[in-house]
């Protein structure tokens, strides 16, 4: 029976060597060329609105993140000033959202705009970025009450586990802290103090819980796995008995596996036919929560698990929803690359490799889904050139916007 949700995967696996045709040499120029495909596809006016995730904001990541690849070096200062333009437009837009929880958003609104402007405005030696993290900083305090968002307040795409995301991805690329001790603790405490009460509320069986649009994810968009995930970077920031509560929470999606995958949703069973094998809800997703607990903890339970995802991702990850990091082929490549990085195990370069050969197979350009935002980053292709340049540089590949290594 055929699958509705992915191509068969008919790629033999890792018999010790690397696909030769994937060097700079010819990496390069497919990733050029589809940075010329993405800016033929942008939309002459408009675009600002959707933020990092499906607006041109997340274009302008792209471009700054080819930037910093020395393979593209003669290119920089070009893909700079491109960059920069687009996020300008992005950020006046934001500069004029009256909703403040949609300024708040790290994927879906400024806060992600803010953050991305400051990186790019850095890179191209621009004085003002200090003006752009400025706009960032004064959003803290729009997340700290426990309730800003009536739909679920801790979530990583608007609420609280996103912008701490954001921190951590400016510390990351800046070398700065952008929040204060004191006001990191004060999300980390919302966050604690919202997933205790709704536990307690709902009466689960472990210390934390969230909901989103009143359904309990457990997955990376809306999910359960990254809120842990923003709470294990943080965990210095933590009281030794809220990082316990963590911990405990962690281990208790653990045990939520259903044969190497996690339901969408808490207390689902998974349907093995129709079963989402996505980043956004799904195993190549929760892979990043067990690789922060590997990495923090050295416990091998740990890796293993996220090896089991990679396994069921070089199964089910040739995705028919597109090329994207979302939902589609580059996302479930990632985890190739996330595996790479933790094990040093060649075989996963290659299983990024062949993902990476069939994006440009006849079988997936025919039988993917249309895409309609094909330029944006989380759905589209600036996503899949994100993921082909990390596929050059093995050892920092990291999916975008989501770190673990810090």
């Amino acid at each position: 029976m055929e699958n509705k949700r992915c191509f068969a995967n008919r790629f033999s696996d890792y018999k010790g060597s690397l696909v030769p045709s994937h060097g700079n040499e010819l990496g390069a120029p497919t990733i050029l060329k589809t940075i010329d495909c993405i800016l033929q596809q942008m939309p002459a006016q408009g675009g600002q609105e959707g933020g990092l995730y499906g607006g041109l904001a997340g274009v302008a990541y792209m471009l700054y993140h080819v930037s910093q690849c020395p393979v593209f070096s003669a290119h920089k200062d070009t893909f700079l000033r491109r960059a920069s333009s687009i996020i300008e437009s992005c950020v006046l837009y934001y500069d004029r959202e009256q909703d403040r929880e949609t300024r708040a958003s790290f994927l879906l609104g400024g806060a992600g705009v803010y953050a991305v402007a400051a990186m790019i405005y850095k890179a191209a030696g621009r004085a003002d970025f200090t003006k752009a993290l400025d706009k960032f900083r004064e959003l803290c305090d729009i997340c700290v009450p426990l309730g800003f968002l009536e739909c679920g307040s801790d979530e990583l795409f608007v609420g609280r586990s996103g912008y701490l995301c954001a921190v951590l991805v400016l510390k990351q690329k800046l070398g700065i802290e952008v929040l204060t001790p004191a006001q990191i603790k004060s999300i980390c405490h919302a966050i604690l103090e919202s997933g205790k009460q709704y536990s307690k509320k709902k009466r689960k069986p472990f210390p934390l819980m969230y909901s989103y649009y009143g359904t309990e994810y457990l997955g990376a968009a809306h999910g359960l796995s990254s809120v842990l995930q923003m709470l294990l970077s943080y965990q210095d920031y933590l009281q030794p008995a809220d990082r316990d509560l963590v911990w405990q929470s962690v281990d208790f999606l653990v045990n939520q596996e259903q044969n190497c995958n996690w339901p969408p949703e808490l207390g689902e069973v998974i349907e093995r036919e129709n079963e989402l094998v996505h980043w956004c809800h799904g195993a190549p997703g929760i892979a990043y929560l067990f690789a922060k607990a590997y990495l923090l903890s050295k416990k091998p339970c740990y890796l293993d698990t996220c090896i089991r995802c990679g396994e069921l991702t070089w199964q089910k990850g040739l995705l028919k929803k597109g090329p994207g990091i979302c939902h589609g082929v580059a996302g479930s490549a990632y985890v190739f690359l996330l595996l790479y990085r933790l094990t040093g195990n060649s075989k996963y370069i290659y299983r990024a490799q062949r993902f990476a050969e069939f994006l440009s197979s006849d079988e997936f350009q025919s039988g993917s889904c249309t895409v309609e935002s094909i330029y944006s980053l989380y759905e589209g292709l600036s996503g899949t050139v994100c993921f082909l340049v990390d596929l050059l540089q093995p050892n920092q590949a990291e999916f975008p916007l989501f770190s673990v290594f810090v």
